[in-house]
C-alpha cells in the first residue's frame, strides 16, 4: 500500500536496518501476502463484487494466523485495497460488480510476528483489450527493472529512474503523488521510493534495508484525482492504470525479493 502522499517521508526520518532473522519474518509475511493474492485471484471473475473479494482476502489472512494490517489503518475500512480500471490505488471494496474485460489491482497487507507484509498484483478479468494487456506487461516489467537496481551501494534514484525510463518509453504516465516505501514493524517506513527520479540521487541503499517497490502506471495522462471517500485515487482522464508491488530486502550481492509472484501466477494457470 503506497502512502497517501509522497511528501510523507522526510530525508531526516530514520531508516531501520533489519537483521537476517527479521528479514525472514518479513519474508514469511510477504509469502503469506502472495498466497492471499493468489486466493483472491482464483476468485476474480465476472459477477463477483469487490466486497466479496475483500472477505476472501481477510478470511484467508486470518486463517493463516495473521492480521489484515490495512483494516483500520488511518481509518481505512477494509482488509484489501481493490482498484478497478481507472482506479490507481486504495479502491475501497464495495458492491461494485467485476465485469469481463476489467483490470483489477489488489493490494494486501499482513501483520504477523510483529512485522508487516505488503504486496500488490493487477489481474486481467477474462478477455481484456490488447492495450490493457500491454499496460499490465509494461508495469510488471518496470517493477522487475526497478528491483534489479535494489542492491547495496546504489541509491533510491537508481530504482526510480529505471522504472520511469522504461515506462515512459511506451508513452505511459508515472504517478507522482504516490510512492513505494520502507517496510518493517510499520507498513510505511523510510525511505520513500518514488517511481520517477534521477540515477545516483536519493538515500543510499544499505544491506538490511527492506523496501516496497510499486510502480503505479497510467495508460494516458499521469494526472490523478483523490476521490471524496478520502482514499480512492483514480486517473483524471479515466483511462486504466496498473499497479504491481514487491517487498525487497537489500543485500550486498543484489535484491532479495520477499514477494513471490510465482505463487499467484501458478494459481491463475491451474
Amino acid at each position: 500500500m503506497p502512502p497517501l502522499a509522497a511528501q510523507q517521508y522526510e530525508t531526516t526520518k530514520m531508516i531501520h536496518l533489519k537483521t537476517d532473522e527479521e528479514i525472514e519474518i518479513l519474508r514469511e509475511n510477504n509469502i503469506l501476502v502472495s498466497r492471499a493474492l493468489a486466493e483472491v485471484g482464483r476468485n476474480i471473475r465476472p459477477g463477483v463484487t469487490t466486497r466479496e473479494l475483500d472477505k476472501i482476502a481477510e478470511d484467508f489472512i486470518r486463517a493463516n494466523g495473521a492480521e489484515p494490517v490495512f483494516l483500520g489503518y488511518e481509518g481505512y475500512p477494509a482488509s484489501a485495497c481493490i482498484s478497478v480500471n481507472e482506479q490507481v490505488v486504495h479502491g475501497i471494496p464495495s458492491d461494485r460488480v467485476i465485469e469481463e474485460g476489467d483490470i483489477v489491482s489488489v493490494d494486501l497487507g499482513t501483520l504477523l510476528k510483529g512485522f508487516v507484509g505488503d504486496s500488490a498484483y493487477t489481474f486481467a478479468v477474462g478477455q481484456v483489450s490488447e492495450e490493457a494487456k500491454r499496460l499490465l506487461a509494461v508495469t510488471k516489467e518496470a517493477l522487475y527493472k526497478g528491483t534489479a537496481q535494489a542492491k547495496a551501494g546504489n541509491r533510491v534514484g537508481d530504482i526510480s529512474a529505471a522504472v520511469q525510463e522504461y515506462v515512459e518509453s511506451f508513452g505511459y504516465g508515472v504517478v507522482r503523488e504516490l510512492e513505494g516505501h520502507g517496510l518493517g514493524r510499520e507498513m510505511h517506513e523510510a525511505p520513500g521510493v518514488p517511481n520517477f527520479g534521477a540515477r545516483g540521487r536519493g538515500p543510499l541503499l544499505k544491506e538490511g534495508m527492506v523496501i516496497c517497490i510499486e510502480p503505479m502506471i497510467t495508460m494516458g495522462s499521469r494526472a490523478v484525482v483523490f476521490e471524496r471517500d478520502g482514499w480512492t485515487v483514480r486517473t483524471r482522464d479515466r483511462k486504466p492504470a496498473a499497479h504491481f508491488e514487491f517487498a525487497v530486502a537489500i543485500r550486498r550481492n543484489g535484491p532479495d525479493v520477499l514477494t513471490d509472484f510465482n505463487i499467484i501466477e501458478q494459481a491463475l494457470n491451474n
